[in-house]
């Protein structure tokens, strides 16, 4: 009989609630942009598709500084990362206020604050909690953690949508700016250079950040997670940035998409820990096959019924349960293949590719409105992606990588 996985350490407990609250204020702050959509395109007079590139320009730069900024984490440790990233959070949230156009919005909401997400969310943190939670506990807690964000979710949207109603959209993010600073505090509990929490993780298949950038790169397996994480970011930044639109479009009030953003983030913190959960016990590409699969049919359905207040918050309710359930599987089976030592800088990758994808469905999503009226071609995209990222899953090899050789030692 297999003996029980050890218990999880206070210390451990305490990076890993540390690494939560990070992302819970760094993702719940960036779920409420979708709610200044429609004030800043008005005040600043630029269309859907202008807000929608300053969106899609923010998950660009956050996914091309991912793996610089992960491999950074990996040498000298995520807490001075998140530390510098939470004031660059706030100040371009402040410079935000200052701006008069759409330049200013790609450069500040856009650039500077998605480089500031890079260094405050999912790859530097669990790249810090996976190098000190043993293997068989490190998907449970990656769910935990990914869980943080659908918390801040939940919690930050409703009270942004509250103080965009009593303070306009220029006193709400320089509200939400103030609220960036206590990452500064928060990164204390994932500081450390990652050498130092080496035994916790699992054997790396190499040794080196070349061998296992170069080990990576020659496995479909890892080029089939990539493509699958695409399918993610794209459904993410396409229904975060541009469900409230589309719902006041549907003639509902602008408080149900506050309140659509923010039972995402409810439903969420159940479906991340349930699927690093499950993670930890069963397949994890079959996991995400089904997990796919099933926000294909959510999105069928909702386009199929018809729009009402309870369609909006039932369909909100199930995605959200879909919502960053991926980020556990994903990160775990990157750490269960690769190893932990180079996470972040191998899940900084992966996580690019789910940036470009998040490009796309935040851009695509404006410029399809702007010249349809509609959005249902980016509803029927998303679909398809859907099924798309339910099949790349399925041939992915689950088994550790087989350590490169050494080469022999010169005469």
């Amino acid at each position: 009989m297999s003996s029980p996985s050890p218990a999880i350490p206070p210390r451990v407990w305490w990076t890993i609630a540390s690494a939560a609250l990070i992302v819970t204020v760094a993702m719940g702050v960036r779920q409420a942009f979708g709610l200044f959509l429609s004030p800043v395109s008005t005040d600043l007079e630029i269309g859907r598709q202008a807000f929608g590139l300053a969106i899609a320009l923010n998950n660009l730069m956050f996914g091309l500084a991912q793996p610089f900024v992960g491999a950074y984490a990996d040498k000298h440790g995520a807490g001075r990362v998140v530390a510098l990233s939470a004031v660059i959070y706030a100040v371009g949230l402040g410079l935000t206020t200052l701006i008069g156009d759409a330049l200013g919005l790609n450069l500040t909401l856009g650039a500077l604050v998605g480089l500031a997400l890079s260094g405050t969310t999912f790859v530097v943190v669990l790249g810090a909690v996976g190098r000190v939670v043993a293997p068989e506990r490190r998907s449970l807690a990656f769910g935990v953690v990914t869980a943080g964000g659908s918390l801040g979710q939940f919690l930050v949207v409703p009270a942004a949508s509250g103080l965009l109603d009593a303070l306009g959209w220029h006193g709400a993010m320089l509200m939400l700016a103030a609220f960036c600073v206590t990452m500064v505090g928060l990164s204390v509990g994932v500081a450390g250079k990652p050498q130092a929490h080496a035994p916790a993780a699992s054997t790396p298949a190499t040794d080196s950040l070349k061998a296992a950038l170069v080990q990576a790169a020659g496995s479909k397996s890892y080029w089939l997670l990539n493509a699958g994480f695409f399918v993610c970011g794209f459904h993410i930044a396409f229904v975060g940035t541009h469900l409230p639109a589309f719902l006041r479009d549907g003639g509902l009030d602008q408080n149900v998409g506050a309140w659509c953003l923010a039972l995402i983030g409810l439903f969420n913190i159940l479906g991340s820990w349930l699927w690093g959960a499950w993670g930890g016990r069963r397949s994890k590409k079959r996991l995400l096959s089904a997990l796919y699969f099933s926000r294909a049919v959510a999105v069928v359905i909702f386009i199929a019924a018809p729009l009402s207040v309870g369609s909006a918050l039932t369909f909100a309710a199930v995605f959200g349960f879909l919502w960053l359930g991926t980020v556990p599987l994903t990160s775990g089976l990157v750490a269960q293949i690769w190893g932990a030592r180079y996470l972040s800088t191998l899940y900084g990758i992966v996580f690019l590719s789910h940036q470009i994808g998040s490009f796309l469905g935040a851009w695509l999503g404006g410029l399809a409105f702007d010249a349809t009226g509609s959005y249902l071609s980016i509803w029927l995209a998303s679909i398809a992606l859907g099924l798309f990222a339910a099949a790349v899953h399925w041939p992915i090899d689950e088994r550790a990588a087989t350590p490169l050789p050494q080469p022999a030692p010169a005469e």
